[in-house]
C-alpha cells in the first residue's frame, strides 16, 4: 500500500472520529431533573427546531452556513459548542484545523527515522488535539459560571430588596462581574432591552449555559413571574444551596483523588511501556504491526485501555 493511500486512509479516519468526538463532548444530553424543569415552566424544545438554528441576533450577517456544517449539525451544534467555550472561530474553520493536523501528524511519518506504521496513531492524535482544546476550554469556562453564579443571584437577591426591577438586577449582574457570568447576564439584558420578553431571554441563556443551578434560577423567576412571591427569598436559598453543594463536591474530589490517580498511572502504563520498548529494542515492538496476531493483541490491548477508563471513570465520578 502506497504512502498516499494511507494518508487518504488516515484523513477520512480522523475526520469521521473528530465528529464522533464532537457528539461525545456536546454536553446537551438533559437529565431528568432537567426535563422536569422545562416541564414546569413550558421551556421544553420547539417542534420542528434542528440543532443547527442559530438566534439572528448572535449569527454574523455576512456568514453562512455551508453543506459541511448544515450536515454535522444534524449530530452537534458546533457553533454553540464554541460559544460554550468562547472561542471566535467558525465551525467549518475548526474541522479544517482538525483536518490539517491529522494531514501533519501523518506527514511526520514521512520521516526515515519514524516507521509508516505509526501514520494512524499520529494522526489521530493531533487531528482530535483542537477539540481536546476547545472542551478544556469549554469546560474550564462552566466551571467559572458555576462558581460565580450564587454570588450573581446574591445579586440580584440584594437589588430586588433595594427595590429595583428584576431587568435592573440583571444588569447590574452584568455590570459588577466578570465573565464569564457578567457577559451572560448582559447579554440577557440586551436581549429584553431590544423586545425580546424576559422569559425567552433567560430561556436562551440556559440553552447557552447548560448549567443545572441556572436552570433552577431560570425556573423560580419564571414561577415567580407567574404566580407570585417572593423572589428574593427565593434566590437567597437557591444561592445557599448552590454553595453548600459545592462544600459536598470538595469532599468528594478529596476522598476520590486517589481513585483518579490510580486511574492515571494505570491508563498511562501502557503507552509508556510501549514507548520504553520500541526505544530499547524495536524489532521486538514491530511485530504488533507486522505479525497478524500481534495486530489483533493491538487492537485488543487499546479496546481494554478504552474500557478501563471508562470503568474507572465511572467510579470515581459521583454526582452531587
Amino acid at each position: 500500500m502506497s504512502t498516499t493511500v494511507i494518508v487518504i486512509c488516515v484523513f477520512v479516519c480522523v475526520s469521521t472520529l473528530a465528529v464522533c468526538l464532537g457528539v461525545l463532548f456536546r454536553g446537551q444530553t438533559q437529565t431528568v431533573t432537567e426535563d422536569r424543569l422545562q416541564l414546569l415552566t413550558g421551556m421544553g424544545p420547539i417542534k420542528g427546531s434542528t440543532a443547527g438554528e442559530t438566534n439572528l441576533l448572535t449569527q454574523p450577517l455576512d456568514e453562512k452556513i455551508n453543506a459541511l456544517e448544515e450536515y454535522i449539525s444534524r449530530f452537534l451544534n458546533v457553533r454553540r459548542f464554541l460559544d460554550q467555550a468562547d472561542i471566535s472561530m467558525s465551525p467549518a474553520k475548526l474541522l479544517a484545523i482538525c483536518g490539517g493536523m491529522a494531514c501533519a501528524g501523518a506527514a511526520i511519518c514521512l520521516h526515515p527515522a519514524i516507521h509508516i506504521g505509526f501514520a494512524p496513531l499520529f494522526a489521530i492524535l493531533l487531528g482530535i488535539a483542537p477539540l481536546f482544546w476547545v472542551s478544556f476550554r469549554r469546560k474550564r469556562r462552566l466551571a467559572s459560571f458555576a462558581k460565580q453564579l450564587p454570588e450573581a443571584m446574591e445579586l440580584i437577591s440584594r437589588a430586588l430588596r433595594a427595590g429595583h426591577s428584576l431587568a435592573a438586577g440583571i444588569s447590574l449582574v452584568g455590570e459588577e462581574m466578570s465573565d464569564p457570568v457578567g457577559r451572560e447576564f448582559r447579554r440577557c439584558y440586551e436581549a429584553q432591552n431590544l423586545g425580546q420578553p424576559l422569559d425567552e431571554a433567560l430561556e436562551e441563556m440556559t440553552e447557552r449555559v447548560p448549567n443545572l443551578d441556572l436552570r433552577f434560577f431560570v425556573t423560580a423567576v419564571i414561577l415567580q413571574r407567574q404566580t407570585g412571591g417572593d423572589l428574593a427569598e427565593i434566590l437567597d436559598k437557591i444561592g445557599t444551596l448552590v454553595r453548600e453543594r459545592f462544600k459536598i463536591y470538595g469532599q468528594i474530589q478529596s476522598l476520590t483523588g486517589e481513585g483518579r490517580l490510580s486511574g492515571i498511572v494505570l491508563l498511562a502504563l501502557p503507552p509508556v511501556l510501549f514507548i520504553v520498548m520500541f526505544r530499547m529494542n524495536p524489532q521486538y515492538v514491530m511485530k504488533l504491526f507486522e505479525d497478524p496476531l500481534g495486530n489483533k493483541m493491538l487492537a485488543a490491548a487499546v479496546v481494554m485501555q478504552v474500557l478501563g477508563a471508562l470503568v474507572i471513570r465511572k467510579i470515581i465520578n459521583i454526582k452531587v
